[in-house]
């Protein structure tokens, strides 16, 4: 009896949660932190060169974010090498052959609903690392520096854990 109880009481629960989810908690912005990469513009080397720029930067910050515990602690890290990304995606653009520069920097901005990787994130206003490579008026490319969906091969590196499922398990384990 007190099992079916048990077993009744998660089930109204795991229902309440998807309502809940069901009805726009939405995403909390306030969790994730943005990357947006502009292009200088939407003509296709400039396209091929921002996907170039893009490799280099994912792989000059991945070991920077795989160290950060928070996305506070992650947007100190970026933020202190701002000047790095620049020099990284201006070594680049020099190699291909553009003399345009490339800003870096950490702000708030309004980003559409995006998926990745099956994780969906909400419009709203997010923290980004945002990278404007030349006049940055070309089409772009946006991910999720933290946690890290983008930075460590994609979503399957992410361990996600559920704290019904272990009182579930734990229960029945008695």
């Amino acid at each position: 009896m007190k099992r079916m109880l048990v077993c009744v009481l998660l089930a109204a629960a795991l229902v309440l949660v998807a309502c809940l989810c069901g009805r726009g908690a939405g995403t909390d912005e306030a969790a994730y932190l943005r990357v947006h990469i502009r292009a200088n513009s939407n003509g296709a080397e400039d396209q091929a060169v921002k996907y170039e720029v893009r490799d280099g930067v994912v792989e000059y910050l991945t070991p920077v974010v795989a160290a950060c515990g928070s996305k506070e602690a992650a947007i100190a890290a970026i933020g202190a090498r701002l000047e790095g990304v620049e020099a990284v995606a201006e070594r680049i653009l020099r190699a291909a052959g553009y003399a345009y520069g490339a800003k870096a920097s950490l702000r708030r901005e309004d980003f559409p609903t995006r998926v990745y990787d099956g994780v969906t994130l909400s419009a709203g206003v997010y923290d980004a690392l945002i990278l404007e490579l030349g006049s940055g008026a070309g089409d772009n490319w946006w991910c999720v520096v933290y946690p890290p969906l983008c930075f460590t091969g994609g979503a399957a590196d992410i361990v996600y854990r559920s704290k019904i499922a272990e009182i579930i398990r734990d229960f029945f384990a008695k």
